[in-house]
């Protein structure tokens, strides 16, 4: 049975990942309330910050865009990367292990919502140099 108390969760109320270019609330995932199947979380990304290319090896991501405007890059089959202007409401799909970046390049700042299926590939963020981890509201 699940801990309804880990139902309902805000980011604000969980730690977070920091990074130089923004940070990763986990909100669903086994550590956090018994998730199995996926994990994900909130990013928010300040103006003219992004992430890196990357992949995550195994994995499929879906990357919903809350607020804000930026570019969005996914590798297609050939490996050639697409890009494309994103923002609010719009949706992305990473297919499994396929290279990706996000870039803020709005005034404000970007708020996405990702989704990882199978859960685990976001904790490899943990090796990155400039990772540390933000306690609950910060």
């Amino acid at each position: 049975m699940t801990d309804t108390s880990k139902v309902f969760v805000y980011p604000q109320d969980v730690s977070a990942f920091g990074f130089d270019w923004g940070r990763l609330a986990l909100t669903v995932a086994p550590e956090v309330n018994g998730a199995r199947r996926f994990s994900g979380g909130v990013v928010d990304l300040p103006s003219g910050q992004g992430h890196a290319r990357h992949n995550h090896p195994g994995a499929e991501e879906i990357i919903f865009v809350i607020s804000g405007n930026g570019e969005q890059m996914v590798e297609d089959e050939a490996g050639k990367p697409v890009v494309a202007k994103v923002g609010p409401g719009c949706t992305v799909f990473v297919p499994e292990s396929r290279y990706h970046s996000t870039l803020n390049t709005g005034d404000g700042p970007m708020q996405l919502f990702v989704v990882y299926s199978p859960a685990g590939p976001e904790l490899a963020l943990r090796d990155l140099p400039d990772f540390r981890m933000l306690p609950p509201g910060t």
